[in-house]
């Protein structure tokens, strides 16, 4: 039986990046050891990195103005590490649209002053807040946006634009390279690797060359400073090497996929599909608000708790898994990343359809 998997994180990635890393798990090119087995300063690694930066300044359409690093630690680790090399005492306006927001919300005031310009949370962040209600700080050290919400299912569907002279950071774990946008408009990108990228546990990070200078190297660690990974190449000390080569190989498909352009119409086609269906449904509701729905993050919820548990299990049990919703909010949720093929949603549909029509 075919599996489906909607996990939120770590998630499904292309099944022909799975196996292009299969057959070479055990022996990499002629080097007769796995990837895993060798120097990360060997002649077999170094093109690795090389390519997967290569394709990152491809696929963004990034300048030379930026820099691209790869660190370990996944996201939560930039919560602290932007405040640490960038807020300097300073304050930090932070957009708050869910957990993850308010996560790095909290690490920055370890560090000077945190500002919530605007939030969601009364009303479940079942919305992004108009930009006419936010509250920035003159001269902020920067403003903080989390792109996409896994847990609430929202999305920022245009992206904003940060006062003169205040670099826009962005989470982008959720949603990174689902998409276009404009990546010059922003100081520092960050995404954990496990939604679209690749496996858990390393975090891409694009950054402003010259935001990097205004770290205090007196008091950040060495491996905490950004300058450190840029000056070192990602290689300051042994970096995550197969999660890095697992990026290599999923960014090559992204590429062969048409890049970004040819993706974000493909998971247009996905959201819409399976958004249009509950919206026809009167089983089946969305929490978000229609305009900031999630298109990667889908969270529906059946007429009652006992239904949403049922659902998942029998979903398991047709091939379809990890749709429980998230342990805060409860409910169901349909992670469909880049990797998930219109096949899964149509099979996700087709079971939602007898799930209703037997539960009624």
């Amino acid at each position: 039986m075919k599996i489906y998997n909607f996990a939120a994180g770590p998630a499904m990635m292309p099944e022909s990046v799975m196996k292009k890393a299969q057959q070479e798990f055990c022996a990499y090119q002629d080097s007769g050891s796995g990837i895993m087995e060798l120097s990360h300063r060997g002649k077999y690694f170094k093109p690795v990195i090389e390519a997967a930066e290569a394709n990152v300044r491809k696929l963004l359409n990034l300048s030379d103005d930026f820099a691209v690093i790869f660190v370990q630690g996944g996201a939560s680790m930039q919560f602290a590490m932007i405040p640490m090399n960038l807020l300097n005492g300073g304050t930090a306006d932070f957009i708050d649209t869910g957990v993850w927001s308010s996560k790095a919300c909290k690490e920055a005031k370890l560090f000077g002053a945190a500002n919530v310009a605007a939030s969601s949370k009364e009303t479940k962040y079942d919305h992004i807040p108009a930009r006419g209600e936010w509250k920035l700080t003159p001269g902020a050290a920067y403003l903080h946006i989390t792109s996409n919400n896994t847990i609430a299912g929202t999305q920022y569907h245009e992206l904003p634009d940060a006062p003169a002279g205040v670099p826009l950071i962005a989470d982008m774990s959720s949603d990174i390279m689902s998409r276009q946008f404009d990546a010059g408009k922003f100081g520092l990108i960050y995404a954990g690797a496990q939604k679209n990228l690749g496996p858990s546990g390393m975090a891409l990070v694009v950054i402003r060359k010259e935001l990097a200078a205004r770290t205090n190297v007196e008091k950040v660690p060495t491996m905490l400073r950004y300058a450190t990974y840029i000056d070192e190449g990602s290689m300051f000390n042994t970096p995550p090497t197969f999660g890095i080569y697992m990026f290599k190989l999923v960014s090559d498909w992204l590429i062969e996929q048409g890049g970004i352009a040819g993706i974000e119409q493909i998971n247009n086609a996905k959201a819409a599909k399976l958004y249009d269906f509950i919206d026809s449904s009167s089983f089946y509701t969305c929490p978000a608000a229609k305009a900031d729905r999630s298109r990667m993050n889908v969270v529906f919820r059946t007429p009652s708790d006992e239904l949403d548990a049922k659902f998942v299990a029998e979903a398991r049990a047709a091939g379809l898994a990890e749709l429980k919703g998230h342990r805060l909010v409860g409910g169901c949720r349909a992670s469909i990343y880049n990797a998930m093929p219109m096949e899964g949603i149509v099979a996700l549909i087709d079971f939602m359809k007898k799930f209703e029509m037997a539960n009624r």
